[in-house]
């Protein structure tokens, strides 16, 4: 069974810090690119970040959050992380883990529950 489970989120001061983590199930991440979500309220799910299932270290940023987050992978794990620097009050959103798995022709995107950043004083 696939399933995504994050942990992390919280309350941060702005010019803080969090990291998120998103542990795997039922599939192995190595092979598959991974990525992050986040949605705040009233707003659009919006893209964050993008790590490839290759060993490359080329990773993708939405413009908001670049020098600002990290999203690495530890295979061994089977988890996911993003890492939040400089944290301001607009990054406050439910954050997303998310996935595309080849377990139908047409391919499935599977999401974690989600966990809540809020970054205020």
């Amino acid at each position: 069974q696939v399933q995504l489970v994050e942990s992390g989120g919280g309350l941060a001061q702005p010019g803080g810090s969090l990291r998120l983590s998103c542990t795997a199930s039922g599939f192995t991440i190595s092979r598959y690119a991974m990525n992050w979500y986040r949605q705040a309220p009233g707003k659009n799910r919006e893209f964050v970040a993008s790590i490839p299932s290759s060993i490359s270290r080329v990773t993708k940023y939405a413009d908001s959050v670049k020098g600002r987050f990290t999203i690495s992978r530890d295979n061994a794990k089977n988890t996911i992380y993003l890492q939040m620097n400089s944290l301001k009050p607009e990054d406050t959103a439910m954050y997303y883990c998310h996935t595309v798995l080849d377990t139908s022709d047409y391919g499935d995107a599977y999401w974690g529950q989600g966990t809540q950043v809020t970054v205020s004083s």
